[in-house]
């Protein structure tokens, strides 16, 4: 059993605290947050201890759950490190990228397990298709939501691309080459609305546009290869696959398959449509019960933090671009 404390108890933070009292293998030692009437608030719905500080917490655990504003995120975690704790930090890891590599040198220092919370790569319309063959050349994402003022502490880029950002990362096994990129601030005093052009080294491209200030929520992506596409629905949780018939992807049962017919009679092409079957997974458990077993068990970590500082990097360099283009 791992002993686990939370660092912040903010609308996200009070989901982990739940979560994690839902898994057997945790034990909730306790969680911090600076707002009092917060704490209390918490203390006595979850029946879990309070502590005053932070440091008196982390003392106590052996894995720390830091679920604050990103602009605290170096500090607590980068404590935890020289204390040789293991710990889980929430997107993004940190405000900066120099910030990002000074944790690396503090984790490889420590021996410890440093996983970040990119929940999108557990989302069970990315889950559906993992097993299968992708090979990107376009990537093209989407994501929208309502206005809320929470997380307006930092751009949109920071706030809601970066969960695509790491998604792409992840997909294209090829270095960033070339970005572009524009974005405008509406409401508050970064940008709210922004579009950026990702080409790699390997000549894929991705195309991903994102706004805190829609009238609708909207998260999907899609994959384009030659042998077809991949749509993911992250908010619906599902995928569909549309590959050309005899393609070099292959799926399961494919005489189950709806087909459609495209082009003459002459050069004819039958196109397979395919809905993959999504684990009924709580995303945010999932991570956190993978961040259990890499600290027990040794297992494999998903989401690196090498993995959360390239999405940071990216990050910083779209929003220079914004920032130029502004001037």
């Amino acid at each position: 059993m791992v002993k686990v404390g939370v660092i912040g108890a903010g609308h996200l933070g009070k989901i982990h605290i739940r979560v994690i009292q839902e898994i057997p293998e945790f034990e909730l030692v306790g969680f911090f947050d600076p707002d009092m009437k917060r704490s209390d608030e918490i203390s006595r719905e979850f029946a879990v201890k309070a502590y005053p500080d932070a440091e008196s917490l982390i003392h106590d655990c052996e894995a720390i759950d830091i679920v604050t504003p990103t602009t605290f995120h170096f500090g607590y975690a980068a404590y935890c490190l020289r204390q040789q704790k293991h710990i889980f930090i929430e997107k993004p890891a940190t405000s900066t990228a120099e910030e990002g590599k000074d944790l690396i040198r503090l984790a490889e220092e420590a021996k410890v397990v440093v996983q970040i919370g990119h929940v999108e790569r557990f989302n069970p319309a990315m889950l559906s298709v993992q097993q299968y063959e992708l090979n990107p050349m376009f990537i093209e994402c989407h994501r929208l939501a309502q206005w809320n003022p929470r997380g307006t502490d930092v751009s949109v880029v920071q706030d809601l691309m970066i969960h695509d950002l790491d998604l792409v990362h992840s997909l294209v096994k090829s270095p960033l080459k070339r970005i572009s990129a524009s974005g405008v601030a509406v409401l508050s005093d970064t940008p709210d609305i922004a579009n950026a052009r990702l080409e790699f080294a390997n000549g894929s491209v991705a195309n991903l546009t994102t706004s805190r200030i829609s009238i609708k929520n909207m998260r999907k992506m899609r994959i384009f290869q030659p042998s077809g596409y991949v749509s993911l629905d992250f908010l619906d949780k599902k995928a569909d696959i549309f590959i050309l018939e005899d393609g070099k992807m292959q799926i399961p049962n494919p005489e189950n398959a709806m087909k459609v017919e495209f082009g003459t009679d002459s050069n004819k092409k039958n196109l397979l449509v395919f809905s993959p079957e999504a684990p009924a997974v709580n995303a945010i458990k999932m991570e956190l019960e993978e961040f259990r077993k890499s600290v027990e068990d040794g297992a494999p970590i998903r989401v690196t933090l090498q993995d959360g500082v390239a999405a940071v990097e990216t990050a910083a360099a779209i929003i220079e671009k914004i920032q130029g283009a502004m001037k």
